[in-house]
């Protein structure tokens, strides 16, 4: 579990594929020191499994599935990447509560700098946006940002600048892919609506006095 809070901003040093499979060595300014092999990092907020340490840099495996719902299959040496170790009960929970787990592939329709803001905009796949609603948590490329808006099939982010400094945002282009993972609340609350026999509908609710404007 992770916060979406980045740590460091890494540079791939190498990866290599290995039939379906890859393994990825990322420098990072973090004190691996305090890791150990078989704890859980999140590279671009997909969680990997730390396999090895040399130097200043990590490796790790990444499967199939990984490749082929995230980003890093399209990564190469020198590309930055965003870098989170996993929560412990000792961190502050900053952000919102990150899986490691990609959703899906989001694309950077706009990026637009307001002084020292971005006013950034991803058009998400369809069974993603159900997922998304204006002023909720969702994490892109790792990093826990608030949706200020939503559009027809997008959402509309404002980046401050503390988030810009501290992330690869800066990085990225217009037209740039980027791993997406909605809030694991919204998907707790899609399943159970989209269940046949549940009794909780838009009327109960009404009903009941929620979604009443006050």
């Amino acid at each position: 579990m992770f916060t979406g809070i980045i740590e460091d901003v890494g540079t791939v040093k190498q990866i290599e594929k290995k039939g379906a499979f890859g393994r990825i060595t990322v420098e990072t300014a973090l004190p691996l020191s305090e890791m150990r092999e078989g704890d859980s990092i999140a590279v671009d907020g997909a969680c990997l499994t730390a396999s090895g340490f040399s130097g200043n840099a990590f490796s790790a495996d990444v499967s199939e599935e990984t490749l082929r719902v995230t980003t890093l299959g399209g990564l190469s040496a020198g590309s930055k990447v965003n870098i989170e170790r996993a929560l412990t009960l000792s961190r502050p929970l900053g952000g919102h509560l990150v899986t490691g787990h990609v959703d899906g592939l989001g694309s950077i329709t706009k990026m637009a700098r307001s002084g020292d803001y971005l006013d950034l905009e991803i058009s998400l796949p369809g069974e993603l946006m159900a997922q998304v609603v204006k002023k909720g948590s969702i994490a892109v490329d790792g990093i826990s940002l608030t949706v200020a808006d939503l559009g027809p099939g997008s959402v509309r982010i404002a980046v401050i600048p503390h988030t810009l400094g501290k992330t690869s945002l800066l990085s990225r282009k217009e037209g740039a892919r980027v791993n997406i993972e909605t809030d694991i609340i919204g998907k707790y609350v899609e399943k159970f609506f989209n269940k046949k026999e549940s009794r909780i509908t838009e009327e109960f609710l009404s009903e009941h006095g929620f979604g009443k404007k006050v």
